[in-house]
């Protein structure tokens, strides 16, 4: 790789990584997968850098690697899981998170991965419909009925919480 290209690579991860990382998060729903999805997206960027920055959107480039490599990850983790007697310890998040914001986060890890996909990428990312179903590789009504049907179970999920605290 030219030096051009190499100092335009880690201008760009300077800029960009906290942000794929709070996306990486959203999709993963663990901090640590996450910043391993960032740093394989951003391998495989690598890899290209000349080609892609040259296209005028790398920030795109690097989200939708970022996306398929969690929806590629996802079906190899599916096939490969083992069953553990006994969890290890895991270590807390960084900062005190707000509750509101643990809960949102909590029902959002229990939706299955391509309504958080669609769910984070409309909401968080604020992106089309139509851009949305490109990074996913799937239609607009696609990403609308996960849309639709994510939002619902969320709703569900929060409104149940809700009455839980009230009975209590």
């Amino acid at each position: 790789m030219r030096t051009e290209d190499s100092q335009s690579f880690t201008e760009f991860v300077s800029a960009e990584q906290a942000g794929l990382l709070r996306l990486a998060i959203l999709l993963a729903g663990d901090r640590g997968h996450a910043e391993d999805l960032v740093q394989i997206a951003l391998m495989k960027s690598y890899r290209h850098w000349a080609r892609i920055s040259r296209s005028g959107t790398p920030s795109a480039y690097v989200r939708r690697v970022l996306v398929t490599s969690h929806t590629s990850w996802r079906r190899r983790l599916s096939t490969t899981e083992q069953v553990m007697e006994t969890l290890p310890e895991r270590a807390g998040p960084l900062g005190i998170p707000d509750a509101e914001d643990e809960e949102l986060r909590r029902a959002l890890r229990a939706l299955p991965p391509r309504m958080r996909t669609a769910l984070v990428l409309r909401f968080y990312e604020d992106l089309s419909e139509q851009r949305t179903a490109d990074l996913m590789g799937c239609s607009a009504s696609t990403v609308n009925t996960q849309t639709t049907r994510g939002l619902t179970r969320l709703r569900d999920a929060l409104s149940a919480r809700d009455r839980v605290r009230e009975e209590q």
